[in-house]
C-alpha cells in the first residue's frame, strides 16, 4: 500500500495571510472608534463653555419665575408653581429655578450645565432607536451626526445662560425619550416621560399625537393608538380653555399666513443660516420636501420595527416648527423672523437627524463611506456656520453680567433696563442666592462695596470717556476706557467721600457711536450704583491702580 510523502503538506494546519489580509478586520473597528471620537468633540466645548459661563447670566424669565413662585421669606408657593408663564404650562422649569436659587445661590452655571447633560441625553437616546441592520460604522456615522447637529455653535446661547435652555430643553428631552420609548414598544414609559414633557412647557402638548402615529406605524392594537389620541385631545382642550387670553411675547395676532410659514420654514432650516432667513427658509422648505417623500415609504408600508420613531420624530420636528409660527411670529427680532433665534435651532437639529436616519435606512445600497463623508461635512459645515450666532449670543448676553451688581446695590433704574424683576430681590437674599452671599465681588480684587477710596491718588485714565453719566437714581452709565494699553479689570462708582457705591464691567464690545472716539484697544464698560448723596466719581482699576474717568 503505497505510503504518503513525508513531506506532504498538512492540509489541518492554518493557511497564512497577507498583510492587507490580517488588518482588514480591524479597519471597522478603527472607523467606529474614530466617529465616535468625532462624536465627542462637539459636547466637550459646550460642556466647557456651560461650567464657564457667567454666574450671573439668568434672563427675566428667571427672576419673573422666581418673584412668582415664592415670598420675600424665600419660602415655595407651590400652588403658583402651577401657573402658566407666558401662556405654557412651566412647572418643571419653576421647580428648577427654585432648586437653583435656594439649594447653588442662583448660579447660572448649575442651569447651563445640566442643559448641556440632557441634550446629551437626546443623544443617547436617539442612539438607541437607530436600526440593529446597521453596520457599527453606519451607526457611528448617525450617532455624531447627532451630536454634532444637538451641540451645534447655533445653540450657544443655551450654554451662555441656562434660563433659555432650562425654560424648554427638559420638554424637548422628555419628549425624545417618549418617542425612543414609543418606538421600542413601551407605552407606559412613553406615557410617562410624555407627562413630565407636559408639565415642562408648551413645546410637549403635542406629543402625544406622535405618540398615536407612532402607534399605528408598528401596527399595535387600537387601545395604544386611541389612548394617547384622546389624551392629546384632553390636555389640549384643557390647556385651550385655561390659558390666558391674548397673545404673549409680542407676538403678532395678524392672520399673516406668509409670515407664518416664513417662521415655520426657517426654523426647520435654522442650521444653514445666521441672520439672512431667505437662506434658513430655502433649506427648511427642501428639508420638510425631503421628509414628505421619505415618509411617504414609511406611511404606506410601514416598516414598524425600522423606522417608526424616526418618522415621529420628523412629524415632532415639524409641529414643534409650526407651533412656533402660530404662538411667536413677530418682527421684532434680528434678521426680522423668529424662526433664527438661537434656542430654535434644536426643532432643525432634531428634523434634520430624522431626515439623515429615514435616508440611510431607505437607502441601503448608498455605501457606508457617502454616509461618512456627508455626516462630517454637514456637522462641520453647519458648525462653521453657527460661529456667527455664537458670537452675537456673546455680544448680547455680556451685559447680563451686571445684572449682580445692580441687584446687589437695589439700583431701580438699572433693574429696568436690564429686565430684572425687582419684586425677586426680598426671596432672593432670603434664600441667599447670588449676589446676596458672601461669593459676591466687584471683580476688582481689592476694593468692595462700601469701601474707602483716596480719590486724590487716582489720576486720570490714559484714555477714556463717560457717555451717560452717573445718577442718584440706579441707572445704568457707560462709556469706553483703556488703561496702559489694555482694557480696564473693573470699574468702581464711589460718592465724593471716596466710599464705593457701585460697580461695573468691562470688555463689552464698543458701540457704534463710540467707534469713532475710541483710542486704539479700548472696550466699552457698563456700571450702575446705589443712590449717593451728591455728584459721583467714575474710576477704572488695572493692576491695584485707580484711574479717574470723565
Amino acid at each position: 500500500m503505497p505510503q504518503p510523502a513525508l513531506d506532504a503538506p498538512d492540509v489541518t494546519a492554518p493557511i497564512p495571510r497577507t498583510t492587507a489580509e490580517v488588518r482588514r478586520p480591524s479597519a471597522p473597528r478603527l472607523g467606529v472608534a474614530a466617529l465616535g471620537i468625532f462624536a465627542a468633540v462637539p459636547f466637550a466645548p459646550a460642556l466647557l463653555a456651560a461650567v464657564r459661563a457667567p454666574k450671573m447670566h439668568v434672563l427675566l424669565d428667571y427672576w419673573h419665575v422666581f418673584a412668582k413662585i415664592t415670598d420675600d421669606t424665600g419660602h415655595l408657593l407651590l400652588g403658583q408653581v402651577f401657573t402658566y408663564h407666558l401662556d405654557q404650562p412651566f412647572v418643571v422649569p419653576s421647580l428648577l429655578f427654585y432648586a437653583d436659587a435656594a439649594w447653588f445661590g442662583g448660579d447660572n452655571r448649575v442651569l447651563t450645565v445640566l442643559t448641556v447633560v440632557l441634550l446629551a441625553v437626546i443623544v443617547v437616546t436617539l442612539r438607541t432607536m437607530l436600526p440593529r441592520q446597521l453596520s457599527p460604522t453606519a451607526r457611528a456615522a448617525l450617532t455624531a451626526a447627532m451630536s454634532w447637529l444637538l451641540f451645534t455653535s447655533h445653540a450657544t446661547e443655551l450654554w451662555l445662560q441656562g434660563t433659555n435652555g432650562i425654560s424648554w430643553v427638559p420638554a424637548v428631552t422628555a419628549c425624545t425619550v417618549a418617542i425612543a420609548c414609543a418606538h421600542h414598544g413601551r407605552p407606559v414609559g412613553a406615557a410617562a416621560a410624555a407627562v413630565v414633557g407636559c408639565l415642562s412647557f408648551g413645546a410637549a402638548l403635542p406629543i402625544w399625537f406622535v405618540l398615536a402615529f407612532i402607534a399605528w406605524l408598528r401596527r399595535e392594537s387600537r387601545v395604544r393608538i386611541v389612548i394617547p389620541a384622546v389624551a392629546g385631545l384632553v390636555i389640549l382642550a384643557a390647556w385651550w380653555l385655561t390659558k390666558p387670553a391674548g397673545t404673549q411675547s409680542g407676538a403678532t395676532d395678524a392672520f399673516d399666513p406668509d409670515g407664518r410659514l416664513s417662521v415655520l420654514a426657517a426654523a426647520v432650516g435654522g442650521l444653514w443660516s445666521v441672520d439672512i432667513a431667505v437662506l434658513a427658509v430655502v433649506a427648511g422648505g427642501l428639508t420638510v420636501a425631503l421628509l414628505a417623500l421619505l415618509l411617504r415609504h414609511t406611511i404606506v408600508d410601514r416598516p414598524a420595527a425600522t423606522d417608526a420613531g424616526w418618522a415621529g420624530l420628523a412629524c415632532y420636528a415639524v409641529i414643534l416648527a409650526v407651533m412656533l409660527a402660530l404662538g411667536r411670529t413677530t418682527t421684532n427680532v434680528p434678521g426680522g423672523n423668529v424662526g433664527l433665534i438661537s434656542r430654535y435651532v434644536l426643532v432643525a437639529a432634531l428634523a434634520t437627524a430624522a431626515l439623515l436616519v429615514l435616508a440611510t435606512v431607505h437607502r441601503p445600497q448608498w455605501p457606508t463611506r457617502y454616509l461618512v463623508t456627508a455626516v462630517v461635512a454637514l456637522s462641520l459645515v453647519t458648525h462653521a456656520i453657527g460661529g456667527g450666532k455664537a458670537d452675537e449670543a456673546r455680544r448680547s448676553y455680556a451685559p447680563l453680567a451686571l445684572s449682580a451688581i445692580a441687584l446687589r446695590v437695589d439700583a431701580p433704574a438699572a433693574l429696568e433696563a436690564l429686565h430684572i424683576q425687582r419684586a425677586a430681590g426680598p426671596a432672593a437674599r432670603a434664600v441667599g442666592a447670588y449676589p446676596f452671599n458672601d461669593s459676591f465681588t466687584l471683580g476688582c480684587h481689592g476694593p468692595e462695596l462700601g469701601s474707602h477710596l483716596d480719590l486724590a491718588t487716582a489720576p486720570p485714565a490714559s484714555a477714556g470717556a463717560l457717555d451717560a453719566p452717573a445718577t442718584d437714581a440706579g441707572g445704568i452709565t457707560s462709556g469706553w476706557a483703556v488703561v496702559n494699553g489694555t482694557r480696564p479689570d473693573c470699574i468702581l462708582i464711589t460718592d465724593r467721600t471716596g466710599t464705593v457705591t457701585g460697580g461695573g464691567i468691562t470688555g463689552l464690545p464698543l458701540t457704534p457711536g463710540q467707534t469713532p472716539k475710541a483710542a486704539p484697544g479700548a472696550t466699552a464698560w457698563q456700571a450702575t450704583a446705589g443712590p449717593t448723596n451728591g455728584p459721583s466719581a467714575v474710576l477704572a482699576v488695572q493692576g491695584g491702580h485707580l484711574y479717574r474717568i470723565g
